[in-house]
C-alpha cells in the first residue's frame, strides 16, 4: 500500500528543523514514505489533489497547522460526502474511526487517512497508522552495486522480495528490501548475512548499531574534525546511549588548535599542509592520547567552494581511523557542494571505522 504524507501549511516548508522532526517520527512509526506533498494554507489545488488521493489504495498522513486544520476537515468531508462533528474540542468528520488529542483516523474506500495538528516546539500527536513493515534496510561494504545485485538477486527471487541499491559513498551501498510480507524480509536478511559475512551489516540505523557494538565491548571513541565541523560527532550523539561510547570531539579548524590541542607538529603542518595524510595521522594519534579512547577518527579536507588548489582541489579529504593496535589513512576525492562534500566525508569516515575492526563490527 502506498504511503503518502501531506504538509498543509507554509511553515512546514520553511521551518526545516520542525520538518525534520516530523519526518523522523513519521519514519519511526509510519514507515518509509513514498511521496511528500507541501501545500500552503490557502492553496486551492489541495481539494482536487485530496479527491484523487482518496480514490487510491494508500495510507495518508496529513500534518496541518492550527489555522488549516478545520479546512482540511471540511475538504475531507466534501470529498467523502460526510459532515463535521465536534468531539473533544476538535471538529472531525463523523465517519472518523479513531481519534485522540489533535489526531484522528478515517477510512474511505481503500484509503486510510490520519490527520494531525502539528505545532512548533511541541510534541507531535500520536500517529495512528502504524508501520506495515514492508521495507527494511541493510548496509553493504566493499562491493559495488553490480556485484551485490548478482550475489543477492537469487536470494531475492527465493524469498519474493524486491531489491534497490544506493551508493551512500564509495564502497558503502544502502540496500532497500521491499516485500508485502515481513517474514520474507527477515528470512532474506538472515540468508544474505550468512552469504556475505563481513560485507553486510543487518541494521538500518548504523549509528545506533555502532553504539551497541562499542558499548557491548566496553570501548570508546573520540574524534578530531576539521572540514566536517562536528558532523561525525552529531551523527553519533543524535542516538540514545551515545554517552556510553563517545568521549568527545575536537573541531580543530585552525593550525594553531591542531598543534595546541592535538600535538600536531608545526613542522608537519608547514611541510605538508593541514590537508594531508601526515597531518591526519598525527591528529588521530593526538586524539587517542588526549582522550584515552579506544578508537579515533581524524578528518581534514577542502570542502569548498573556495580553498582548493591544483594539487588539492575542492573535495580533497584525508581521513585517518585509528585503534590502539592499527590505523588506516586514506585520501578521498568527493564531488558536490560544500555540505554534500562534508556529509560524504563524515559517512566515509564511519565506513572506515567499521572496516578497521571487522572482528567487532561484523560478528
Amino acid at each position: 500500500m502506498e504511503k503518502i504524507v501531506l504538509f498543509v501549511g507554509r511553515k512546514f516548508h520553511s521551518n526545516l528543523p520542525f520538518q525534520s522532526y516530523i519526518k523522523r517520527e513519521t519514519d519511526r512509526v509510519f514507515g518509509e514514505v513514498d511521496t511528500y506533498y507541501f501545500y500552503a494554507e490557502n492553496d486551492n489545488s489541495l481539494f482536487l489533489h485530496l479527491e484523487k488521493l482518496l480514490n487510491r489504495e494508500a495510507q495518508i498522513l496529513i500534518f496541518s497547522t492550527k489555522s488549516a486544520i478545520s479546512v482540511v476537515g471540511k475538504l475531507l468531508c466534501t470529498t467523502t460526502s460526510d459532515n463535521q462533528i465536534l468531539k473533544e474540542n476538535m471538529l472531525i468528520p463523523s465517519s472518523t474511526s479513531v481519534f485522540e488529542d489533535d489526531t484522528y483516523l478515517l477510512d474511505y474506500k481503500k484509503a486510510h487517512i490520519n490527520v494531525l495538528l502539528a505545532e512548533e516546539n511541541k510534541l507531535l500527536p500520536q500517529i495512528l497508522i502504524k508501520n506495515d513493515a514492508r521495507y527494511a534496510h541493510v548496509q553493504l561494504f566493499d562491493m559495488d552495486i553490480e556485484t551485490a545485485n548478482a550475489l543477492l538477486n537469487p536470494l531475492a527471487q527465493t524469498y519474493e522480495v524486491k531489491l534497490s541499491f544506493s551508493n551512500l559513498v564509495q564502497n558503502w551501498v544502502l540496500l532497500t528490501i521491499e516485500s508485502k510480507k515481513y517474514g520474507h524480509i527477515s528470512q532474506f536478511i538472515s540468508s544474505a548475512t550468512s552469504l556475505l559475512n563481513t560485507k553486510l551489516i543487518p541494521a538500518s540505523n548504523i549509528a545506533a548499531y555502532i553504539i551497541e557494538k562499542l558499548s557491548h565491548a566496553g570501548k570508546k571513541i573520540s574524534l578530531a574534525e576539521s572540514c566536517t565541523g562536528g558532523l561525525i560527532a552529531s551523527f553519533l550523539t543524535k542516538q540514545n546511549g551515545s554517552s556510553s561510547i563517545f568521549n568527545g570531539s575536537l573541531v580543530t579548524y585552525s593550525n594553531l588548535l591542531k598543534a595546541n590541542w592535538l600535538a600536531v607538529d608545526n613542522t608537519t603542518l608547514e611541510k605538508y599542509g593541514a590537508v594531508s595524510e601526515e597531518v591526519v595521522l598525527e591528529m588521530s594519534e593526538g586524539t587517542l592520547n588526549v582522550s584515552d579512547a579506544d578508537y579515533s577518527i581524524a578528518v581534514s579536507g577542502v570542502a569548498g567552494p573556495d580553498g582548493g588548489s591544483k594539487e588539492k582541489p575542492v573535495g580533497t579529504v584525508y581521513i585517518c581511523v585509528r585503534s590502539k593496535e592499527k590505523f588506516n589513512a586514506q585520501c578521498l576525492h568527493f564531488h558536490g557542494d560544500r555540505n554534500y562534500i562534508q556529509e560524504q566525508s563524515a559517512l566515509y569516515a564511519i565506513k572506515m571505522l567499521l572496516t578497521l575492526d571487522k572482528e567487532l563490527f561484523f560478528k
